[in-house]
């Protein structure tokens, strides 16, 4: 059961994130599926909604995973994000054409062989430091 877990996780990046088979998320994740850390909301439909627009601000992105962890219902997955920013991210932050390498970590909940659930942190103020549009104080 947890070897099955983790492939479904490993799918979910190799597959639907960095392959852009957004397709394939209707498979693997829950019709009631809940996404407790994005922005576009909860259900399959609001996360196809963020990762496009991920797509747009970040043709090349890349999720590796580092460490991958499974215990009963939970898959812990702790990654590290690669992309070139060459589009319009967050609604208001025009391409810079830098590359960024930024860290976070997802937690899965898996039901009946679907992703039912995920909470995921990001290194967001890495990622805009990266990009140049915050700075920390001194």
């Amino acid at each position: 059961m947890l070897r099955e877990n983790k492939s479904i996780v490993e799918r979910f990046y190799s597959e639907v994130v960095n392959g852009g088979n957004l397709a394939l998320a209707n498979e693997l994740m829950a019709h009631d599926y809940i996404e407790h850390g994005n922005p576009a909301g909860s259900g399959i439909e609001g996360f196809k909604q963020f990762v496009s627009g991920l797509a747009s601000a970040f043709p090349d992105l890349r999720i590796t995973i580092e460490e991958l962890i499974a215990e009963g219902d939970k898959v812990v997955a702790r990654v590290t994000v690669r992309a070139t920013h060459k589009g319009t991210f967050m609604g208001s932050i025009p391409p810079t054409g830098k590359e960024v390498t930024f860290t976070g970590v997802d937690i899965f909940q898996i039901g009946d062989s679907k992703i039912i659930g995920r909470w995921n942190q990001r290194d967001l103020l890495g990622l805009l430091r990266q990009l140049g549009v915050a700075t920390l104080p001194g």
